[in-house]
C-alpha cells in the first residue's frame, strides 16, 4: 500500500490533490483553481488561505484612495448610517420616530398613531425598509463593521451588480424568515442580508473560488450558535432566512454564470417572489 500523501506546506495534512504545474501534493487551503487543474502557492501567484481573504478585505481600503471603490458596499453602509442620523435628528433615538414607526418589520401589531400596522395591513415596504433600520449604536456598529469586511470580499469576488442583487434578495429572504419565526415582534437590522453574504461566501469556499481552510463555514456556525443562544434579543428567523437566501442565490449565480445577466436578475426575482409568497401566506394566517 502506498504511503499517504501530505501537503508539502502542511506535512500533517493528508491530501489527494496536487499542483498541475509541479506535481507537488497540496491541501485544500493551499490550492488555487486555475484554467487547467490546480496550482500550488508557488505557481499561482496569489495569496492563500487567511491571507487571501484578509487581502481581499484590505484591497477595499486601498481601492478607496485609488478610485477603485467597492461602491455598493460603501453605498449600503452610507445609506444605513444616513437613516440612523436622520432618526437621531428627529427625536434623538433609534425608535419612536416617524422613520422607525413606518419602517420596522412586523406581521401584525398595534399601534402606531392609533392604527394597527404590519404586513397584515398590506404594508409590504416593511420587508425592505426594515433592512436599513437598527435598534441602537452597538447594533448598527456591529452590522456595519461586518458588512464592510464580508461585503468587500464578496463584491470583489462577484462584482457590483451581482453583489447588490444578492444583498437585496438575501435581505428580503431574511425578512420573510423573521415573519415566520416571530410575526408579532418588531424586527430591524441588516443582519439578514449580512448572513446572506456569509452564505454566498460559503458557496464560493465550497467551489474553490476562495481558499480559507473552512473558515467561512466556521464563522457561520459560530454566528448561528450566538443567534440561537441569544434568541431573546436576535431574530433567528432573519438570520436563518438570509443565510438560506444567500446560499440559494450564489448557487444559482454559479449555475448561470455562462448565461445572460438576465438569468441572474431572474434568479433574484424568483427568490424575492418566493419570499413575498411566504410573507403573504403568514400574513393571511395572522388575520
Amino acid at each position: 500500500m502506498d504511503a499517504p500523501r501530505t501537503c508539502y506546506r502542511h506535512p500533517d495534512r493528508e491530501t489527494g490533490l496536487s499542483c498541475s504545474e509541479c506535481g507537488r501534493p497540496i491541501c485544500y487551503e493551499c490550492m488555487t483553481p486555475a484554467a487547467v487543474g490546480l496550482r500550488c502557492p508557488d505557481h499561482s501567484g496569489k495569496a492563500q488561505g487567511v491571507r487571501k481573504v484578509t487581502q481581499a478585505a484590505g484591497r477595499s481600503a486601498t481601492n478607496f484612495g485609488s478610485g477603485r471603490l467597492n461602491a455598493v458596499t460603501v453605498a449600503l453602509i452610507t445609506l444605513n448610517v444616513a437613516v440612523a442620523v436622520a432618526e437621531l435628528a428627529i427625536n434623538g433615538a433609534f425608535s419612536g420616530n416617524w422613520i422607525f414607526n413606518h419602517g420596522f418589520l412586523i406581521g401584525d401589531g398595534c399601534c402606531v398613531d392609533g392604527h394597527s400596522v404590519g404586513i397584515t395591513q398590506n404594508e409590504w415596504w416593511r420587508l425592505v425598509t426594515s433592512m436599513f433600520l437598527h435598534g441602537g449604536y452597538l447594533h448598527i456598529a456591529l452590522n456595519m463593521y461586518s458588512l464592510y469586511y464580508v461585503g468587500s470580499i464578496l463584491e470583489i469576488q462577484i462584482g457590483r451588480w451581482q453583489f447588490a442583487l444578492l444583498y437585496l434578495g438575501s435581505g428580503i429572504a431574511g425578512s420573510a424568515g423573521a415573519l415566520l419565526w416571530s410575526p408579532y415582534v418588531p424586527t430591524v437590522g441588516a443582519s439578514g442580508a449580512i448572513f446572506g453574504i456569509l452564505g454566498a461566501l460559503f458557496i464560493l469556499e465550497r467551489r474553490g473560488s476562495i481558499a480559507t481552510g473552512g473558515q467561512i463555514a466556521g464563522l457561520i456556525v459560530l454566528n448561528l450558535v450566538f443567534t440561537f443562544a441569544l434568541s431573546s434579543y436576535i431574530s433567528v428567523g432573519a438570520h436563518v432566512g438570509g443565510l438560506i437566501g444567500g446560499v440559494v442565490l450564489m448557487w444559482l449565480f454559479h449555475r448561470f454564470s455562462r448565461s445572460s445577466a438576465l438569468y441572474t436578475v431572474g434568479a433574484t426575482a424568483a427568490l424575492i417572489a418566493v419570499s413575498v409568497v411566504i410573507a403573504y401566506t403568514k400574513a393571511r394566517n395572522l388575520q
